[in-house]
């Protein structure tokens, strides 16, 4: 057993070296020039981000700001002599097949196309995309896709501050267990899984901006309440414990479907939808995520 772990060990120490060289083979400032915009780095992984601040979004009378549930984003990770890419492309029916034939005329995969929230006025629809080979080409490729959409391709210009978070967000970090973040008015919660999970056969880590840890969403709607938002990310054997929690506390299932094609282990995403104390809400997801293989914090 000792020698297996003294493999195992080195494998991944290979692994990693070699991820390193091919983070440094990649011209990243020439990836950002394809892409119109810088990427926010993680330790390997360069995420850019294409919110869909041009659409006024409502869901039961909440105005949905971008970074809550209009984030479209895509990732590129080192590997394999090139780069795998993966993300999330936020898009109107009107704007789903003009979109996927430039990204199949790219050479890029497409993983998924499905709706993450109800009810929402105008519809938007989420397409999962996927790729490996030339970082460049594969952003060249992207960015050609979203402009056959209104997705807009001028960087945002940054918020001199944060919007304040109208919530008390160290009793949200302490019943959630992580540490969450504000991001554009809403505060964001990674829980990473407590097992990897490998794309092709790249280990998808760091997790969080490759879209495997569950992420959770709270944008304050007043008087301590808010909208809650987001998706777990569960083994199948975990689907109907997480689902039941959620229901049993008020929150709506809303989605329930796969983001990836060739993951290890298989993977589903369920996304879910409330509006109501912050606190309560809280602990409803601290009791689904109980119910789920997280990392412990």
């Amino acid at each position: 057993m000792k020698k297996f772990k003294t493999i195992t060990a080195a494998c991944a120490l290979a692994a990693l070296a070699a991820s390193t060289a091919w983070a440094q083979e990649v011209d990243w400032k020439k990836v950002d020039e394809a892409f119109g915009r810088g990427g926010a780095v993680t330790g390997d992984v360069h995420r850019y981000g294409f919110p869909r601040s041009d659409l006024h979004v409502t869901l039961d009378g909440v105005t949905i700001k971008p970074a809550f549930a209009l984030g479209g984003w895509i990732a590129l990770k080192p590997g394999h002599g090139g780069a795998m890419a993966m993300g999330d492309l936020v898009l109107l029916e009107s704007e789903v097949n003009p979109v996927m034939a430039k990204l199949i005329e790219g050479g890029l995969d497409i993983t998924a196309v499905h709706n993450h929230l109800l009810r929402a006025e105008p519809a938007t629809l989420y397409m999962h995309v996927g790729g490996h080979g030339d970082p460049i080409k594969m952003a060249e490729a992207i960015h050609a896709a979203l402009q056959a959409s209104k997705t807009p391709l001028t960087p945002p210009t940054p918020p001199a501050a944060q919007p304040a978070i109208d919530l008390d967000t160290a009793q949200l970090d302490q019943i959630i267990g992580v540490k969450g973040t504000a991001n554009g008015g809403v505060y964001q919660f990674n829980v990473p899984r407590r097992d990897p999970v490998k794309d092709n056969g790249m280990a998808l880590s760091p997790a969080a901006p490759l879209g495997a840890a569950i992420a959770i969403n709270f944008q304050p709607t007043g008087n301590a309440k808010a909208a809650i938002t987001g998706d777990f990310v569960l083994a199948g054997e975990e689907v109907n414990p997480v689902l039941r929690a959620l229901r049993q506390n008020g929150i709506e299932v809303t989605a329930l479907h796969s983001h990836m094609l060739d993951e290890e282990p298989r993977m589903f995403f369920m996304h879910f939808w409330a509006n109501d104390d912050a606190v309560k809400l809280a602990k409803a997801l601290r009791a689904a995520l109980d119910k789920a293989a997280v990392a412990k914090s």
